[in-house]
């Protein structure tokens, strides 16, 4: 429910070739649904035709995807800068096509007082009507501080998704402990693989094998 595999849109995949691989590589761990999450932050989206370019992409890996038995939706990983930016009248077509799911990005450097600027957007994207899910909330220095901060963003009514990554350290190679602590806290509902090449399936396998069971339940 968080990848980029989709090819040349931003910092995953690079060519359809190599998306193939990702896709061989999730299917080896037992993957048959994926929602490929390109992001729209700087500088890989634009506005309207980087929205209408991953679109077409996404109907060109569709076909590939279906040849190997795996179910693919278009959804997005959208950076709140970003969104500010762009308006809160995009949120509609920003959702996980078919459903409400939006997935939020934070700002990684983020100060505590920041928090308080997220939760309004957060309150206004669910009062029209999206189930806001917050990407990798280990990678936030405010959150690896303090994680009252990300059960505060749990009351709200959002869900929190690691990233499997977090089993090697993460992207900056801090988040392990951080992630763990809330795992054990039981503020997690997904583990993703947010995968940009093939190895992050492998993080994604060992991740559900050893913290699996420290969900949140959920129902989509």
């Amino acid at each position: 429910m968080h990848c980029h595999i989709l090819p040349g849109v931003d910092d995953g995949a690079q060519s359809m070739a190599e998306s193939r691989e990702m896709l061989m590589a999730a299917k080896a761990v037992g993957i048959s649904r994926i929602v490929c999450t390109s992001h729209v932050r700087d500088p890989y989206f634009k506005g309207a035709e980087t929205f209408e370019k991953m679109w077409n992409t996404f109907y060109a890996f569709e076909d590939v995807a279906n040849a190997m038995g795996i179910k693919v939706h278009m959804g997005f990983e959208v950076n709140h800068h970003k969104l500010m930016e762009l308006g809160m009248d995009w949120v509609e077509v920003l959702t996980t096509d078919g459903t409400t799911t939006l997935l939020l990005e934070l700002s990684t450097a983020a100060s505590p007082s920041r928090f308080v600027d997220y939760e309004r957007t957060i309150f206004e994207l669910q009062a029209r009507g999206c189930e806001v899910i917050i990407a990798h909330p280990e990678r936030y220095l405010a959150i690896q501080d303090d994680i009252e901060i990300a059960e505060n963003l749990v009351r709200m009514g959002c869900r929190l998704q690691a990233s499997a990554d977090f089993m090697a350290g993460g992207r900056f190679g801090h988040e392990k402990k951080p992630a763990v602590r809330m795992l054990k806290a039981g503020l997690y509902t997904f583990i993703a693989s947010d995968a940009h090449f093939p190895k992050h399936y492998e993080y994604f396998a060992k991740a559900h094998e050893r913290y699996g069971n420290l969900l949140r339940p959920y129902r989509a």
